[in-house]
């Protein structure tokens, strides 16, 4: 095992030696009057958080036609009203303070009230990121950076992350390198994507461009934005990009076959978005799922049952499945009922009873005249199909079936068409004398009408 460098050791020394230093101040008479008045700034701001908290939220409940963001500074204030009334509490004290005595007898009560305006500063800011993982992250490490550069520790802290180092031949990768990286990394896919939602907005509003287009467009940039986001990061962490062609090539192969699904799902996103066969509001068909489309994403599309039930469509499944667009061109759709009749009932009469059935049904188009045919004769009736017209396949299918299906249940028993059913016929036979005089039983099946 290779030992540490001494620069690791010398940069903890001194980063303890600070420490101490900093520790043994906190032992002088006057700081530690300071710590005590910090401790009980702190109870008094614990203890009144609570009645502070549920007064404010009573009061936000009664802020009728608040704007949103409005209510939403409300809720952070309430969140963080523990933090935000010590420093209040602090700073009042401080300049009490100073009008009365020198300022180095506030000077520690001050360092807590920066800490703490810090704090709940960064608890603000950092509610733009909305990834919730992302965001506590980020808001933690700003809380460990601010509490070292108020404490003054910042400097020995760096030096002894650059002394935590890894060698390749030229290349030095040392930990305060890396977080760097991370940092402007996580800084600028930030600011894209906050950028690409301000875009998002704007389009939305011009009723020029087209739903798909938008769509289109949004992801594009949001793609090229991130892209450029890690690759500014990482150049201004101090990383030579060209020094991992190699690496990243072998990452990039790496990746394609292990993403495979993953990247023909998003390259079928971009084949709809520009063949346009599927966009946001269209009802379709695939599979056993019917719905309309709420939302094209760039891994699935969002399709929403009339049962409220959401389903994520890997876009992979769109382009290479059979799908039924009910509305791609038009939305006019055609639809198919089967039913039977009687032998004994006029085929001309029920063609037209059934036409005039469907026609009383208020979907149903009267411009585009229903049509009923004759498809076959079976065993036990008559086979008809009726061919009728919606406009509006949003509203449902099967339940447009099942009003016509009842118009024609209504009308059937109104004129007397008989709707033919299976029936079963029990015949007892008789055994020959000659036989055993017992009686014999036969059950057959009749369709009859």
């Amino acid at each position: 095992m290779k030992p540490l460098s001494p620069d690791v050791f010398d940069a903890a020394q001194a980063l303890w030696l600070q420490i101490r230093m900093f520790a043994k101040g906190m032992l002088l008479p006057w700081r530690l009057n300071q710590l005590l008045a910090i401790a009980a700034l702190f109870l008094i701001a614990h203890f009144a958080a609570k009645p502070i908290g549920h007064w404010l939220t009573t009061w936000l409940r009664k802020r009728q036609g608040w704007t949103k963001w409005k209510l939403r500074l409300g809720i952070l204030i309430q969140q963080r009203v523990r933090v935000i009334l010590f420093a209040l509490l602090a700073w009042i004290l401080v300049a009490v303070m100073r009008e009365l005595t020198w300022p180095s007898r506030s000077q520690l009560i001050a360092l807590a009230a920066s800490i703490a305006t810090a704090w709940a500063a960064i608890g603000f800011v950092t509610r733009i990121i909305r990834t919730r993982l992302l965001r506590r992250l980020v808001r933690w490490f700003a809380w460990i950076f601010a509490t070292l550069y108020f404490l003054d520790f910042l400097t020995v802290a760096e030096n002894l992350l650059d002394s935590l180092a890894l060698s390749f031949g030229e290349f030095r990768l040392s930990a305060l390198t890396v977080i760097k990286a991370v940092v402007v990394t996580v800084v600028m896919i930030v600011a894209a994507r906050l950028f690409s939602r301000f875009v998002t907005r704007k389009l939305a509003k011009n009723s020029d461009i087209a739903p798909e287009v938008q769509i289109l467009i949004s992801k594009v940039l949001q793609g090229v934005l991130i892209t450029l986001a890690i690759l500014i990061g990482v150049k201004a962490a101090g990383f030579d990009l060209t020094g991992f062609t190699v690496f990243t090539g072998a990452l990039g192969v790496g990746l394609g076959f292990g993403l495979q699904k993953v990247i023909s799902n998003l390259m079928s996103g971009f084949i709809i978005l520009m063949d346009k066969s599927i966009k946001p509001g269209d009802v379709i068909s695939i599979g056993d799922t019917f719905g309309w489309i709420e939302e094209l994403g760039a891994r699935y599309t969002s399709v929403v049952t009339r049962d409220g039930r959401e389903y994520l469509v890997p876009n992979e499944d769109l382009v290479t499945g059979q799908v039924v667009n009910w509305s791609h061109t038009n939305d006019f759709v055609r639809l198919d009922l089967f039913f039977g009749a009687s032998y004994r009932d006029d085929p001309h009469e029920v063609t037209k009873i059934a036409i005039n059935a469907s026609l009383s049904v208020k979907r149903v188009l009267a411009q585009r005249t229903p049509v009923c045919w004759i498809t076959g004769f079976g065993e036990r009736s008559v086979e008809y199909i009726l061919r009728f017209w919606i406009s509006d396949p949003t509203a449902g299918i099967t339940n447009v079936k099942g009003q016509v299906y009842m118009a024609i249940w209504d009308a059937f028993k109104k004129n007397g068409v008989e709707l033919p059913y299976p029936q079963m016929e029990v015949r007892m036979l008789r055994a020959n004398r000659d036989e055993e005089n017992a009686p014999h039983f036969q059950m057959t099946t009749s369709l009859k009408d």
